[in-house]
């Protein structure tokens, strides 16, 4: 599956085919603009070729159409992936830091993983304590920074131990059939919600709660710690 900004070169065999065989390809792209990039034929007008640029992501639309010996039309969709995006909002860790906290190579969508665990700990944890921050709203102590980017970095270590950063894995059914074959499973089973994977990871505590930090970062929760 090609990205956005990814180079493709789309093909068509034709048989039958003479010198009178052409081939056009129109291409529409996800928000339905229409071009038709220019075409090379080869072996005496058996194959066609041309290159596509999927400028953007969505399902693009490939349409071939011969005239002469061997007419007809042929359409293919093509999706188109969104490539690397940039992180929204505030994230925390980088995966050079993630890669020391986990003492081995990070996983291929560390990124994303890590955005998404700063987002989480933003809106659950963070926003009940109380340090000095930039106008970004970043950490401005070395200290408070470098425990919360450990906080980040273990909790995309729990979705790694716990196999999903989502919350499907908890989602419960109560019976589905395919077929003759039917299948069951307790519906109190978590919902995604409530499933290990939306859960803060222990070790969040840990790092937020360093003796270095006294006096640097406090819970507001006059509970203290004890929303893990």
């Amino acid at each position: 599956m090609p990205d956005t900004g990814d180079y493709a070169t789309a093909t068509l065999t034709v048989d039958p085919f003479d010198n009178t065989t052409a081939a056009v390809l129109t291409v529409t792209d996800p928000l339905g603009a229409v071009s038709t990039p220019p075409v090379t034929a080869a072996e005496g007008g058996k194959a066609w070729s041309a290159v596509v640029h999927y400028a953007q992501p969505g399902v693009w639309t490939l349409a071939w159409a011969v005239t002469g010996t061997g007419a007809g039309r042929e359409l293919t969709r093509v999706s188109v992936g969104p490539g690397t995006v940039a992180a929204t909002g505030r994230v925390y860790a980088t995966t050079t830091a993630l890669a020391n906290y986990l003492r081995e190579a990070p996983p291929a969508d560390a990124e994303q993983l890590l955005a998404e665990a700063s987002r989480l700990l933003d809106s659950r944890v963070l926003r009940l304590c109380q340090y000095e921050v930039d106008a970004a709203g970043m950490p401005t102590d070395p200290a408070v920074a470098a425990a919360i980017a450990r906080a980040v970095c273990a909790q995309v270590r729990w979705w790694g131990e716990v196999g999903d950063h989502i919350g499907a894995a908890g989602a419960g059914w109560g019976g589905v059939g395919i077929g003759s074959v039917n299948l069951s499973r307790s519906v109190t089973a978590v919902t995604g919600g409530d499933s290990a994977a939306r859960q803060i990871a222990p070790q969040v505590a840990d790092e937020l709660t360093a003796p270095d930090l006294h006096g640097k970062l406090t819970a507001w929760a006059t509970t203290g710690w004890s929303m893990w």
